[in-house]
């Protein structure tokens, strides 16, 4: 009778402490994924998407590591005013299952570039599904950006921007609404932890993004208020992508079908484009480390679109040093580039076969 009753006593113990056990971990459990979604980047990506297609691999990285649960996307805008760049965003954006993820464009003056006579991007929106007909049906980009902003929590934003820097101008300019009381360079302050950008060429030269709009580039590079990683030319020109993308990523893959136009267009990317915007987005998801090292000091962008640079090392700003081989960077940007999505509504496709994959006509306009 004694035994019996210390047996119950022992067993009835021992399962309230394996609740007690199963409560802590699940709480730990909770605590821990809610640390982890406060600890990953939050990225507002800006793109010049239209004058390369870089930016295209770009954003499928953007979207894939979001879908690894790397990253969340805050908003993906458009610094290009060309009539077709707002529509490509929301082509993949649609793609990749995020449809209504906020887009903006800049309304105020802003260079206009595409690349036409490849035939990309008025294939995307002549065949899959998107929101905005053109560029300029987008929301203003400066709204957009204050009013992510203002709902994030601070120094909890991840700026990435692949092409011009229109938009942080106006941004930085741009007095109190209401959607915050502060002005821009404020509220950067406040919320931004980390700008990345591909711009400029290091230690020294002239570079595509930094160049076009060159008043924008100088204001900007001066006056952001946090912490700049800049991923230069030098750095992507040697990352060639595409020709894995091509052979072997998924045939109804929008990502896919705009280097299967582009590439073989060109001789000199027979070899694979140059990835020069994935570069920035791989940092700012996944962090310096073990892709580059860094060199730190003074980014310095003069009116003619050139830059110079001078280190310190307390500097704010920050450029990438080569540091993996090319081929062992360029495999892991593209194997992210050829992430494939869950399922794909092919009835929202112009023309589709009998095997319900979308069947689409590239032939130049």
């Amino acid at each position: 009778m004694s035994y019996t009753k210390t047996s119950a006593s022992f067993i009835l113990s021992f399962f309230i402490a394996a609740i007690l056990i199963q409560g802590c971990n699940s709480k730990e459990k909770s605590l821990k994924q809610a640390e982890n979604k406060f600890q990953k980047p939050h990225i507002i990506f800006d793109t010049d998407i239209g004058g390369d297609y870089d930016d295209v691999g770009a954003l499928a990285m953007i979207h894939a590591l979001a879908d690894n649960d790397e990253i969340e996307i805050l908003a993906t805008i458009a610094s290009n005013v060309s009539p077709l760049v707002v529509p490509s965003i929301d082509v993949i954006n649609t793609y990749f299952g995020r449809p209504n993820l906020p887009v903006g464009a800049p309304k105020t003056e802003g260079v206009a570039q595409d690349c036409g006579e490849l035939h990309w991007s008025d294939s995307l929106s002549a065949n899959y599904p998107h929101r905005y007909q053109k560029t300029s049906d987008a929301p203003d980009a400066v709204g957009v950006y204050r009013k992510i902003l203002a709902e994030q929590p601070d120094t909890s934003v991840t700026v990435v921007t692949v092409g011009f820097l229109t938009n942080l101008k106006n941004l930085l300019l741009s007095g109190p609404d209401s959607f915050s009381p502060l002005n821009g360079k404020d509220l950067v302050a406040k919320k931004v932890k980390l700008w990345v950008a591909m711009a400029g060429k290091f230690p020294e030269g002239k570079e595509y993004n930094v160049m076009k709009d060159s008043a924008s580039s100088v204001y900007v590079i001066e006056n952001w208020p946090g912490k700049v990683v800049f991923s230069g030319f030098e750095i992507g020109v040697e990352v060639l992508t595409g020709l894995r993308l091509i052979k072997d990523g998924a045939p109804e893959s929008p990502v896919r079908k705009v280097y299967a136009i582009s590439i073989p267009k060109r001789e000199y990317d027979k070899n694979g484009r140059r990835s020069w915007d994935q570069t920035a987005v791989l940092v700012a998801a996944r962090g310096i480390n073990p892709y580059f090292d860094v060199q730190k000091g003074k980014f310095i962008a003069h009116a003619d679109g050139s830059n110079s640079w001078v280190d310190d090392p307390n500097g704010r700003h920050e450029y990438l040093l080569q540091k993996m081989p090319s081929d062992s960077l360029a495999y892991q940007i593209e194997t992210l580039m050829m992430h494939t999505i869950r399922s794909f509504n092919s009835s929202l496709c112009s023309r589709k076969t009998t095997s319900n994959i979308c069947t689409l006509d590239f032939t130049p306009r």
